[in-house]
Formats: C-alpha cells, structure tokens, sequence
C-alpha cells in the first residue's frame, strides 16, 4: 500500500506516560537500511541478518521523554515508595531527601541564585511561589490565621502556632548557658545575644550596632525621622508601635485621667503628675550639687553630668564624647551630611533644630 507522507507526528497514551509514535518517513528510512544490508550479505556471501522489525510500540519506549530509562515496573515501584513513606531523591547539596523528583527540584531552587517569583507591587523576588503567597498578605494586611482563644490574627501559620504557646504556657527552647526556657525560637535568639554579645547590625549613620535586625530598622527612624504609625482617630503619627497602642487608649477613655487646667488625657498617674507640673510651676527634682531644680527625672539626671564631668555618649567616627544624648545625634550629622530640619518656605535644610528655628522667624 502507499502510503502518504505526513510532516506531523502523532502521540499515543500508553500507561502514565505519553509516547512519541514513529513518522512513515521514519519507517521507510528503516525498511531501506534493512534492505541494503541484505544486498550486501547476498553479494558478499555472508549469512544475512534478521531483518530488525521496529514497532511504534518499540520506538516509543526509546523515545520517551526526558530521556527516562525506567520500565513501567520500576515507576511503580516508584510511585508505590510515595504511600510507603519512603524518600529515595536525594539532595546532593544538602543530603536533603523527597519522596519524587518534582519536590526535588522545588528544593533545588533554593540552593540556586533563581529568584523566579516576583511581587508586581514592590518588586521583590523571591524562590519559591509559596514565599511570595506570604509575602503578599504584607501588601494585603491579609491576616488568615485567627486564634481561637484570643481572637488575635496573624498572616503566618507559624506565627499562630508560636503565639498558641503564649496560652498553653509551653516553653519548647532552652538556653544551653543559663537555662532560661522560651515560647518562641526568635525570643531565644534575642537572649543568646546576652552571652554571645553579637552585634552584627550596625547604623550606617551612627555606628551604633544591634543584635536584631529590626531593631536597626527601628533606630535608622531616629535619624530619618519617619513615624509610620498613624492614628486613625486624630491623624497623630509615631516613631513606634507600642507607642500608638499606648496613644489609642486616650481616644478610648478607658482607665484615662484628665489634666483640670487643659483637659488633656493620661492613661498612667505619673505621666500626669508630671504634666500639672508644667502649669503649677513646681520643680521637685533639685540638684544636690547646685540647688538647681527640675520637673522632670531625667532632666536633673543630664543636670548632675555638668557637675561630674561624665560623658556616656561617645562618637564611633571621631570619639568625641557628650553627656547627652540628643548632643550626640546631633553631632552625628556633622559625619553624616544629614539635614533632617527642612523650611517650607524656601527649602532650605539644616543640621540643628535651633537654627531652622530661627531661619522660620525671619519668614515669620
């Protein structure tokens, strides 16, 4: 029979695999080799050759993809090690092992520089499509995961599970230098820094250094002067969390204790204690060494420096030392180039709050 030639391949389905079947082309170029092998055994007297019969069945087995070997049995011998709980892939990085070669290659990818996820918002990259998932509820303020006991939510499954703990009282991490038990891996690796003294973080503006990457995130706010915490109700901003919660509570009116000379509100009986001070005049913190008196604690605590002579707040970059603190940030802008205090009129910047102060003036 003749047989038409076609271009096109087609496939077959055979088992849990797709195979390539043999093209006419394919076959006639076979059926001419076996041919001419047997002319040439006829003419050279040699005993001819069993002509090789190939199948579609046969070719397909030999063109399988990704180049396989394996025979159907040893595939499901495969596929049967998945319900066995057996995990015969194994990493050659990590020695990590999975129960198929998909996972495998999934892990793969973290070994590798491939960063093939990117988040379409901001940009950032990430390894595996799981990653940029969580990543995403940053955007989203997603917050899936609910305690059931407190009602507190989080974006994490694992920050669910470590907060449980805060309930059960379970401590699973243990100081191996004190003993000291915790809920949580992270708070473990906060006091391990208390007996290793690391501080690998440090402040590009000041030099000071950390042991927390967070807490170097929530210093450089003191140089840059964000407050990213906005209160919903008043519009105030704040440099830390903990201080809009503590700020929320005035518009709450719960447990507040009012001023009687301005109305303003105190959550803490000290704070406003403090505060009628300002209006009475009163200063009952004086100064041992001079009689000189204060309001405020700490402000009779920079005072008692003058008659000392201390100076705890010491520059990394030129070592001049400054009994206050404020006096050392200020200085810092001398080393940084920072000019936090910016005019609304003209745009012009400066290094000290007083001078801005007193360049407003002459607008004024």
């Amino acid at each position: 029979h003749a047989f038409k030639k076609k271009k096109s391949r087609n496939y077959s389905y055979v088992g849990f695999y797709f195979y390539k079947a043999i093209t006419f082309q394919e076959l006639n170029e076979v059926e001419e080799k076996n041919q001419c092998e047997i002319h040439h055994d006829f003419m050279t007297g040699e005993k001819p050759r069993q002509t090789e019969k190939i199948s579609s069945r046969k070719r397909a087995q030999k063109t399988k993809p990704n180049s396989s070997n394996r025979t159907r049995k040893q595939n499901l011998e495969i596929h049967k090690s998945v319900h066995a709980g057996e995990k015969m892939f194994i990493c050659d990085q990590c020695g990590k092992s999975f129960s198929g070669t998909k996972c495998l290659k999934m892990h793969a990818i973290i070994h590798s520089a491939e960063r093939p996820f990117m988040c379409h918002q901001c940009g950032k990259t990430f390894k595996l499509k799981k990653y940029l998932t969580t990543h995403m509820r940053v955007h989203t303020k997603e917050r899936p995961f609910t305690c059931k006991q407190c009602g507190k939510s989080f974006s994490q499954e694992a920050h669910l599970n470590a907060h449980l703990k805060v309930h059960t009282g379970e401590k699973s991490f243990t100081c191996d230098k004190c003993g000291n038990r915790f809920a949580r891996k992270r708070d473990l690796n906060t006091h391990m820094t208390l007996h290793t003294g690391v501080r690998p973080y440090n402040c590009k503006v000041c030099g000071k250094s950390f042991s927390l990457k967070g807490n170097l995130k929530i210093h450089i706010r003191s140089h840059t002067g964000e407050k990213p915490f906005i209160c919903d109700q008043c519009g105030k901003s704040f440099r830390f969390k903990a201080t809009l919660s503590y700020h929320m509570t005035i518009h709450s009116r719960e447990n507040c204790l009012n001023c009687h000379q301005c109305g303003r509100s105190f959550t803490d009986r000290n704070d406003l204690k403090t505060h009628v001070t300002t209006h009475t005049g009163e200063k009952p913190n004086m100064c041992h060494h001079c009689g000189k008196s204060f309001s405020k604690q700490y402000h009779l605590k920079n005072h008692i420096r003058v008659h000392t002579g201390e100076k705890p707040f010491t520059c990394k970059q030129c070592g001049k030392s400054f009994a206050i603190k404020v006096n050392l940030e200020t200085h810092m802008r001398v080393h940084s180039g920072e000019k936090p205090f910016t005019c609304h009129h003209c745009g012009k910047s400066f290094k000290i709050k007083r001078n801005f102060d007193s360049h407003v003036s002459r607008h004024v």
